[in-house]
């Protein structure tokens, strides 16, 4: 694949939520949930990456890496038996980050790259 994909595009913040590129999706700003437990914005973070995965034919079993974004990274264990519960099929690699965010009562934020896997013809080629 040599095209670049870009869709869910916000001009006002000079971002697009998913990119296509290479055989890999990058997918940004997975939030759900603002205002509810750290359990429930996890969660919601990883609906909105299903949501956003599906829209470009992947699921979850195809997140090789996420960023998770913490308000406070002690909170990781409520995340960690989230992704025990969600990524099934295997888990990505990751990286967990404290920040400040913006938005009043968001805690927990993710961004995810995907991997597109080639049918077994091509990648014989």
């Amino acid at each position: 694949m040599n095209e670049i994909s870009r869709q869910d595009v916000v001009e006002e913040w000079a971002v697009s939520g998913i990119v296509d590129a290479g055989g890999f999706v990058f997918i940004s700003y997975c939030v759900g949930n603002p205002t509810g437990t750290m359990s429930e914005q996890v969660h919601g973070a990883v609906d909105t990456l299903e949501r956003r995965l599906s829209s470009v034919g992947l699921t979850l079993a195809d997140v090789v890496k996420v960023d998770a974004l913490f308000a406070d990274v002690w909170e990781l264990p409520i995340m960690e038996e989230v992704f025990q519960e969600r990524f099934v099929a295997g888990y990505p690699a990751r990286k967990s980050i404290q920040t400040v965010f913006a938005h009043d009562g968001l805690r927990f934020q993710l961004d995810a790259i995907a991997a597109r896997r080639m049918a077994p013809e091509t990648a014989a080629s």
